[in-house]
């Protein structure tokens, strides 16, 4: 049972609407406008509004011969997206505890959202007494860290406004713009970056990206370890771990090799 609280203020317009939603889907067969309202208590006006708007947004469909609605594909694609995320997130898993073991790292997943923000999707830890530790659910800015370096590879995003954002972002010992610049371009020849403790200082993450069809990064895996635990040499191999599953993944989720 759910225990997360309601939020305090409530879009009242966006409740009603997901109820004429759920009500087509369990209606099962298409609904007149008059019936919709009738059932959920609703003014005809606002009901014809809100059915008209959810025509609109491709989720339902309006069949003018018989003057009724019912649930569109557009409610499919939504769904889709949410289980192929899933799909992934369970694809990934034993990636992640692979990494966490061999490596004795923290290896986490991360999901790009909008507004160049990420969140932390899934993770997998080691067994050392002392560790990273990270939250499922947290969010970074996009452009932070290795990670980061990995989105920022695969933007279209220019110079001008891509130092913008770096230098707005908050480091604990900050790379210099031309540094982040060498590195972004690197991940298209090695296919990994490397954080030497530039976020956090004495923490190392290596991360690697994860590409779609259009040669855009949608996630990332990141191994975060103390900065103490590597060398060059096991930065190289855990990169290249790193670069070889996540390219392995790209091309199952384009149906192509990744560029």
């Amino acid at each position: 049972m759910s225990t997360s609280r309601a939020p305090e203020k409530l879009v009242g317009a966006l409740s009603t609407g997901l109820g004429v939603l759920r009500y087509l889907i369990a209606a099962g067969t298409p609904v007149g406008v008059t019936r919709v309202a009738r059932d959920l208590n609703l003014h005809s006006s606002t009901c014809f509004n809100l059915l008209k708007t959810l025509v609109h947004e491709g989720l339902v469909t309006f069949d003018d011969r018989t003057k009724t609605y019912a649930v569109g594909l557009g409610l499919v694609e939504l769904a889709k997206g949410a289980l192929e995320q899933a799909s992934i997130v369970r694809m990934l898993r034993p990636h992640l505890e692979a990494i966490a073991t061999d490596y004795r790292v923290t290896a986490t997943l991360w999901q790009r959202t909008r507004q160049e923000r990420v969140v932390l999707v899934d993770l997998a830890e080691n067994s050392a007494a002392i560790r990273v530790h990270m939250s499922i659910g947290q969010r970074l800015p996009m452009y932070i860290a290795a990670l980061g370096r990995c989105m920022a590879a695969y933007s279209s995003l220019p110079d001008e406004q891509l130092k913008e954002r770096i230098d707005a972002l908050r480091w604990g010992d900050p790379p210099s713009f031309d540094e982040y610049r060498a590195q972004v371009r690197k991940v298209r020849e090695i296919g990994y970056a490397v954080d030497d403790g530039n976020y956090v200082k004495g923490v190392t993450t290596i991360s690697a990206p994860i590409v779609d069809a259009s040669s855009e990064a949608v996630m990332a895996i990141s191994a975060v370890g103390f900065s103490a635990q590597f060398d060059k040499a096991a930065i190289r191999r855990l990169g290249e771990d790193l670069r070889q599953r996540t390219s392995d993944v790209s091309r199952a989720l384009s149906g192509r090799a990744c560029a």
